[in-house]
C-alpha cells in the first residue's frame, strides 16, 4: 500500500462515523413489543394491561391480572427508504454520478414473549422477552454511492424478570431488571478507486456482540375499574460489544475491541378511559433520552466520532371498541420526533415521523385470545449531505415503513 497514514485514517474515521449513524438514529430504537399495541399504536400501553405484554410497559399493570397469564407474538419490520436527487461525486476521478434508489429497505422479524404469575392479591412476578432496539439495512453494490451504505444488521434481546406490590386499593408499584444482549455486523466498502489502487474492498468490518445490565420501574393508579393511569422508566445501559475488527489503516489488521454503544433511557405516561361499555380511548407520551449518545467509542481506538442527539417523543392516541364478548376493534394515531438534529444519514434517513395504527382481538373462549395489528408508517423527506476524503453524496431521503404483528394470549 502506497497511500499515506493520514489519508487512509480520514477513510477509517469516515467509515466509523457511518456506522455510528446506522446504529444510533432514531430509527433504532424498535416499537415491537405486541400486536395488541401496534393496533393501537401503543396509545395506553402503560395503563391498559389486556394481556401479559404489559409487562414490556409497566411492569406495576400486573397488579391487574388475578390469574397466570402468557402471551406468545411476533412482529416484522419491513422498511421502504428511498433516495431521490441523488448525486455522488468522486474526488479522485472528478467525476458524478446518479446516486437515487428505492431499494434500500429489508425486513427484520422480532418475537416476544410474556409470563405473569400472581402470587395472591398483593404481589406478583413475570418474565419477559422482547426486544427495543434494532435495524438492517443493506445498498446494493452497483449503488454509486456504496461506501456510503455497505451493510449493517443490529439485533437485540431484552430479558427481564420484575415484580408488582398493590400498596393500596388504587396504587400498585412494580420494578423489574432487565439483561440486554447487542449484536452488530457492520461492513463499510472502500471507494472503488481506493479499492482498485490499493487492494483493499473494505475500509471497516466488525462481527461485535455484548451485554448490558438495566432495570425498570412503573406505578398503576387506578382511579375506578374504567380509569387509570400508568408510568414506566427504563434505565437502559451502555452495550459493551466485543469481537473482531477488520479495518485499512497503516495495515490492513484484525483485531479485538470493545465498542461501547450507549442505549438512551425511555420514560412514559398512559391514561386508559372507558367512556360505555363499548367503548375506550387511551393516550400514551414517551420521552426518549437520545441526547445520552454524544460520541461513539471503542476502548482501544478512543472516540471515533462525536454527536450531538436530541431527545426525542412520542405522542400517540387510539380508541377500542368492545363490539362484544368475541370482537375487539382498535385503532390508534402516533407522531414520533426525530433524535438527530444536525447530521444525517443516506444508509438510515431519520425524520419526524407518523403511525397509522389498527388492530383486531379475537377471544375463541373466556382463557384465550390472538391479536392482529398494523402500522403503516410515514416519514419526512430530509434533505442529507455527507463526505469524505475521497467523495461526497448529496440527496433527499424518505423512509416509511409497514409493521404487521400476531400474538397469542392465555390464562390458566
Amino acid at each position: 500500500m502506497n497511500a499515506s497514514f493520514p489519508f487512509k485514517r480520514t477513510l477509517l474515521a469516515s467509515a466509523l462515523a457511518f456506522s455510528a449513524l446506522n446504529i444510533h438514529a432514531a430509527g433504532f430504537q424498535l416499537n415491537a413489543q405486541s400486536a395488541t399495541g401496534l393496533g393501537r399504536a401503543y396509545a395506553g400501553d402503560a395503563a391498559i394491561g389486556d394481556n401479559a405484554s404489559v409487562i414490556a410497559r409497566n411492569p406495576a399493570a400486573m397488579s391487574l391480572f388475578d390469574r397466570p397469564a402468557l402471551s406468545l407474538g411476533v412482529e416484522t419490520i419491513t422498511t421502504d427508504i428511498e433516495v431521490k436527487d441523488g448525486t455522488y461525486t468522486n474526488n479522485l476521478t472528478a467525476s458524478s454520478a446518479d446516486a437515487n434508489s428505492d431499494s434500500i429497505g429489508d425486513t427484520s422479524v422480532v418475537p416476544n414473549l410474556y409470563y405473569i404469575h400472581p402470587v395472591n392479591d398483593k404481589f406478583a412476578w413475570g418474565i419477559n422477552a422482547y426486544s427495543n432496539y434494532g435495524t438492517k439495512t443493506k445498498f446494493e453494490e452497483e449503488y454509486a454511492g456504496y461506501e456510503y451504505g455497505g451493510k449493517t444488521d443490529v439485533v437485540s434481546a431484552n430479558f427481564g424478570i420484575v415484580g408488582s406490590y398493590k400498596a393500596t386499593e388504587q396504587l400498585s408499584l412494580g420494578a423489574g431488571v432487565d439483561a440486554v444482549y447487542g449484536k452488530g455486523t457492520f461492513v463499510r466498502p472502500a471507494n472503488p478507486v481506493v479499492s482498485g489502487l490499493y487492494g483493499v474492498d473494505n475500509l471497516l468490518e466488525i462481527e461485535a456482540d455484548g451485554w448490558g445490565f438495566g432495570y425498570n420501574l412503573g406505578l398503576l393508579f387506578e382511579v375506578d375499574d374504567n380509569n387509570r393511569f400508568g408510568f414506566d422508566y427504563h434505565f437502559s445501559p451502555d452495550i459493551e460489544a466485543d469481537g473482531e475488527v477488520y479495518r485499512f489503516g497503516a495495515t490492513a489488521t484484525k483485531q479485538s475491541d470493545t465498542v461501547i454503544m450507549p442505549l438512551p433511557d425511555i420514560a412514559e405516561f398512559s391514561g386508559f378511559h372507558r367512556l360505555a361499555p363499548e367503548y375506550a380511548v387511551h393516550y400514551s407520551i414517551q420521552f426518549i433520552r437520545w441526547s445520552e449518545f454524544k460520541t461513539l467509542e471503542a476502548q482501544n481506538a478512543g472516540t471515533i466520532n462525536t454527536y450531538n442527539w436530541q431527545d426525542a417523543w412520542h405522542y400517540s392516541i387510539g380508541g377500542t371498541y368492545y363490539m362484544n364478548d368475541a370482537w375487539e376493534l382498535r385503532a390508534g394515531y402516533m407522531y414520533d420526533t426525530s433524535a438527530q438534529d444536525q447530521k444525517r444519514s443516506i444508509s438510515v434517513p431519520d425524520s419526524d415521523r407518523q403511525w397509522l395504527s389498527a388492530g383486531v382481538t379475537y377471544k375463541p373462549d373466556e382463557m384465550s385470545s390472538i391479536d392482529f395489528g398494523a402500522t403503516y408508517l410515514l416519514g419526512q423527506d430530509v434533505d442529507v449531505a455527507e463526505s469524505n476524503a475521497v467523495s461526497s453524496i448529496t440527496g433527499t431521503t424518505h423512509a416509511d415503513a409497514l409493521l404487521l404483528g400476531l400474538q397469542y394470549s392465555r390464562s390458566f
